[in-house]
Parts: C-alpha cells; structure tokens; sequence
C-alpha cells in the first residue's frame, strides 16, 4: 500500500527543518568553543609574559587560537541558508570543514595538555634559585638526565614555582574542556551526516519500490 500525502506534507517538512536547524548547527558548542578557546589564548599570553624564554609548546595560545577560528566557523554556519539534505555545496564544504577543524582542535588541546602536565610535573620536583635576572632550576640530582632549567628576565623564582605552576594547571583544566566540547561538535556532526545519509537511502528505495533489509 502506498502512502498518500496530504496538502500539510510541505509544511511539517518545513517545520521539521525549522525544528532541526539548531541540532544542526550547534550554536551552544559554537559559543563554548569560543569561549574556552579565548580564555586559553588569554592565558597563554599572560604564561608568555612571564618570561620571554618559554618555549611555544608551554604556552599554548596556538591551541586556543584553533579553537576559536573553529567556533568563528561554526557560528557563521548559522549565516548559511539551510536546505534540507545538504543540497547547497557552501553548506556541505562547511559542516565538513568545521568537522575537520573540530578534530584539529580536539589533537591541539591534547597536546597543550600534555606539554602542561609534562611541564607541571617537573615543576614539581625543581630545585630552583634566582641569578641575576634569571631563575635557574634542577632536577634531583639522582634523576640520570639531570639539567638545567632556565627562566630568564624574571624577578624572582616565586613567579616560577607557583604562578607559572597554577597557570599550568589551570591551562590543563581549559584545554581538557576545549577538547571534550571539540569532540562533542565532532560527534554531532558525523551523526547528523550518517542520519541524513540513511534516511536519503531509504527515500531512494521507497521510491523504486524496493524495502530495506534489515
């Protein structure tokens, strides 16, 4: 027995896509993205500005720098006309970019993580002292691959074993929720892309007569 479709068919089609749009384009991990994403590149200048000597990967800006350029993109999609099952190519390079970039954003915050802890956890162990301009810390000498540590053009070693470390830690805290919530866009987006795969599949089968194995 076919199926009828009656004069409201269009409508609640148009009511489906106007209740769908905002799991389509989620506003909410936009804004988070941008949110946890400037507050770890503020951050990341500030750990910078401690002293100039820092390497990159301690300071990682470069992470949240991602992640907004990733919720700039996702809040622009909500610029784009929608069309049912992506039938505009600006729509679909879109949610495919932001889909890559989600998953370039979640491996930046892991790494950023990883470089704190790593970073952390031998602040731990440091046996520091102040000369000149500079703080130059230790590890035990029991450690086989004991070296010198140094922090130049800062004031004293405080600024080092406890600010820098409590940036550190709350860096951890900001990219491990950056790359959580990049995960979470990543997910919405492959199973909003599998949904509207299977159900284009369906409607192609019911339209040549065909049923759908199970």
């Amino acid at each position: 027995m076919g199926r009828k479709s009656g004069p409201g068919a269009p409508e609640s089609t148009e009511e489906e896509a106007r209740t769908c749009c905002g799991c389509r384009f989620p506003l909410l991990l936009a804004l988070l993205q941008l949110a946890l994403g400037i507050a770890v590149t503020v951050l990341g200048f500030l750990m910078a500005s401690i002293s100039p000597s820092l390497l990159v990967r301690d300071t990682p800006f470069w992470a949240g720098i991602i992640v907004c350029v990733v919720a700039y993109l996702g809040l622009f999609m909500l610029c784009v006309s929608y069309q049912v099952d992506e039938k505009t190519c600006v729509q679909f390079s879109m949610k495919v970019l932001y889909f890559l970039l989600s998953t370039l954003g979640l491996v930046a915050c892991t790494l950023a993580v990883a470089f704190a802890a790593h970073h952390c956890s031998l602040l731990a162990q440091f046996t520091c002292e102040t000369y000149l301009d500079s703080c130059q810390c230790k590890l035990p000498s029991s450690e086989p691959l004991s070296r010198t540590f140094v922090y130049r053009d800062v004031a004293d070693c405080t600024s080092v074993t406890s600010t820098f470390k409590l940036f550190l830690i709350i860096q951890m805290v900001l990219n491990l929720g950056c790359g959580l919530v990049c995960l979470l866009a990543c997910f919405v987006m492959w199973k909003h892309r599998y949904q509207v795969f299977y159900v284009g599949l369906r409607a192609l089968m019911a339209s040549e007569g065909q049923q759908p194995k199970a």
